[in-house]
């Protein structure tokens, strides 16, 4: 049966990592160990030859050899004993050129052949090695004896016991395992301290679970119907979903790029950048109104996520056509009411004359302004527009005025965007003129060859010259904005529009007071009339 490993991370890391270090201590541990042995018998050898080559250099013993005997008491004796215990020796033992000993640890073997073949220390080489003996298993060093002329006289051999040198051994063992048991027991605690710091970042989570999550969490960001941009602590992309790439024209190669290397310098970049903040932001780019959302995450990095209001602000911006075309109906029905009231007074009072002179005079009124329109507006969206925004002006106060060089024909591109231009600029316009003596605002929409030109003037406090740029700037406004619908987007939109067809957007100051906005649509005009309109 295969042993099961824990499913939670931090268990699983924690137990793949004791293991490792485990098995990484337990082999250098052997490693260390494998050749300790040879070292120590190495060492023991070198030893034995030391003692014997110092043995070998006492004067004395050279020359007893050659003027006596072997003797228990004799110098050669005394003398090697003295050494053997002054060095540790297990033995020390002379043997002259017939290989018979003049010293031994056994006073009894003095004056016997030795055992082991003395022959390469006869010959005057000096020799080291591990054999048995009669005094058992030992390190041996052998070296010639010489005279004082140099010549041969016998040889020395030194033996270390060989349980010496394994003892050496095992008191070295503790101390190895000491320091490998106290290196296992840091791997251990390091082991433990990243198990645990991974198992706080995971939250506790399983191995499988991981996986699971990073599918979830990719089809959940791809498939939102919002965008959604992660940047890490040095701004740089970390994510961009397929919602955000569509809402800000970019490409999954954005990702790693500084947001300032993505996006061109503006109020998006600088709301994704986190250099203006606050919630529910409001931008515009490429034409649509986008509201973002910023939140910092743990390691200093932020997720904005981008939602698209550019429907909502589209019929939010006809809800104010209608709402305020519903004021302008209000407007005239109020007035048309006043009006009968006056004419049944006449007729009531027999003042029959008179009241054929109002009448004729006030539907010639109106009729004047409808066909004033109708004959330099040939375009029927705008020039609903602007009778429609005559009545609202005339509500507020204002003389809506279409300036005699307007002339517009029926080939516009898109209707809606004049419409969309237009009506944001007398809108402005109105605003700013309302409540002042004497308040006009002046239109004026002519062609250039296929450039439509727009010029909305009035008689307002003006746009000071250090706010001129500022006006088109997302979410700026000197005005108030309602609690559940925000300002500062009109001329944004403008401008994007304009900038859209490859044209402008500029505001000056008006000749004798106020603000003079123009903007420019080349392209605007289709150059020939469509087929069906030909055929009709």
């Amino acid at each position: 049966m295969r042993p099961r490993w824990p499913r939670r991370v931090f268990a699983h890391v924690l137990s793949v990592h004791l293991l490792i270090t485990t098995g990484v201590i337990a082999l250098t541990t052997g490693l260390l160990l494998a050749p300790l042995e040879a070292q120590l018998d190495d060492q023991a050898k070198r030893r034995a030859l030391a003692i014997a080559q110092a043995t070998a250099a006492q004067p004395g013993i050279a020359h007893d050899i050659l003027a006596g005997r072997p003797d228990p008491d004799g110098p050669v004796q005394a003398a090697a004993e003295r050494i053997r215990l002054a060095t540790g020796a297990r033995y020390v033992v002379v043997v002259d050129t017939r290989g018979i000993r003049w010293s031994h640890t056994t006073p009894g073997e003095i004056g016997r052949h030795v055992g082991s073949d003395p022959g390469p220390a006869l010959t005057g080489a000096e020799w080291t090695g591990i054999e048995d003996g009669t005094l058992g298993r030992s390190a041996r060093g052998k070296v010639p004896l010489r005279d004082t002329e140099g010549a041969i006289v016998g040889a020395v051999s030194v033996g270390i016991a060989y349980d010496d040198v394994r003892g050496g051994l095992v008191r070295a063992l503790p101390g190895i395992l000491t320091y490998a048991g106290a290196a296992l027991a840091v791997g251990a605690l390091a082991v433990f301290a990243v198990s645990w710091r991974l198992r706080a970042r995971t939250h506790g989570i399983e191995l499988s679970e991981i996986s699971a999550l990073l599918d979830e969490r990719e089809a959940m960001l791809h498939g939102i119907r919002e965008g959604v941009v992660a940047l890490d602590r040095r701004g740089r992309v970390r994510l961009v979903n397929d919602e955000a790439q569509r809402l800000l024209g970019i490409g999954p190669t954005a990702t790693g790029q500084p947001i300032d290397a993505v996006l061109p310098p503006g109020r998006a970049a600088d709301v994704l950048a986190g250099r203006v903040s606050g919630t529910d932001l409001l931008t515009v780019w490429n034409g649509r109104v986008l509201v973002a959302n910023r939140m910092q995450t743990r390691d200093g990095g932020t997720v904005a996520t981008l939602r698209d209001r550019t429907e909502l602000e589209q019929l939010a911006r006809e809800l104010d056509g209608t709402r305020g075309l519903a004021e302008a109906l209000r407007a005239q029905d109020h007035e048309h009411a006043n009006r009968m009231h006056t004419i049944v007074g006449l007729l009531e009072l027999g003042l029959y004359e008179e009241a054929v002179d109002f009448v004729a005079e006030v539907t010639g009124a109106h009729r004047a302004t409808a066909e004033q329109v109708l004959e330099k507006v040939h375009e029927p969206l705008v020039g609903a527009l602007l009778v429609g925004k005559s009545a609202v002006a005339a509500e507020h106060g204002v003389a809506l005025r279409v300036s005699g060089a307007t002339q517009l024909p029926a080939q516009v591109v898109d209707p809606r965007d004049l419409v969309t231009v237009l009506g944001n600029l007398v809108d402005n316009a109105l605003d700013a003129a309302a409540g002042r003596a004497g308040a006009f605002v002046e239109v004026e929409v002519r062609t250039v060859g296929t450039t439509v030109v727009m010029r909305v003037a009035d008689n307002g406090p003006g746009v000071p010259a250090a706010a001129r740029e500022l006006v088109f700037t997302d979410g700026w406004s000197t005005k108030q904005a309602a609690p559940n619908r925000p300002r500062g987007l009109g001329l944004p939109l403008v401008q994007r529009l304009a900038e859209r067809y490859g044209g402008s957007a500029r505001v000056g100051e008006r000749h004798g007071g106020g603000a003079v906005f123009t903007v420019e649509l080349p392209e605007a005009l289709r150059t020939t009339v469509p087929l069906q309109e030909a055929a009709r």
